[in-house]
């Protein structure tokens, strides 16, 4: 991670950027807009982490990370999306998530899904190290309405170290 770029915990303060990424069109299919209540519950849960990615002392993406505390290690990385996709930072970012995973959470494993037709993260995600592990059929409907298809990702810790 670049000196620059750091993680931190979302406050209350944040959920304004995050609903204004969330809430974007192109994003919708992939991740959902969460209202102020939904990310309340994600700042209160013991399993989950809402987290805030900064450039320059700058918001440019936020995730959710799930499943903390899980007796297998396990976490799961949802809802990532950066403020300027399409930017050249996917990579950065999101090694930048694994590595917070690993190091501040002590997971032993992380993992993800993605929406099969979604080429540009599912590259992103091969290209910090995860690895493919199936695909699940007509699993999640969007907030679109669509019912897709989800790609499973996932990451040992011994794979980073």
């Amino acid at each position: 991670m670049s000196r620059q770029a750091s993680i931190r915990t979302a406050t209350a303060q944040d959920f304004g950027f995050i609903r204004a990424i969330s809430g974007r069109p192109e994003n919708l299919r992939f991740i959902g807009d969460a209202d102020e209540a939904e990310l309340a519950e994600y700042l209160a849960a013991p399993d989950k982490e809402l987290l805030i990615w900064t450039r320059n002392n700058t918001p440019a993406g936020f995730a959710l990370f799930c499943e903390i505390g899980d007796p297998s290690g396990r976490i799961e990385l949802r809802r990532l999306a950066l403020d300027q996709a399409g930017a050249g930072l996917g990579s950065e970012f999101v090694g930048a998530l694994v590595d917070y995973g690993f190091a501040q959470i002590g997971a032993a494993r992380i993992w993800l899904d993605v929406v099969a037709d979604n080429r540009r993260a599912q590259a992103v995600y091969r290209k910090v190290g995860f690895t493919y592990e199936g695909t699940l059929r007509q699993n999640w409907r969007c907030p679109t309405g669509e019912v897709l298809d989800m790609q499973i990702y996932g990451f040992l810790r011994s794979e980073r170290e």
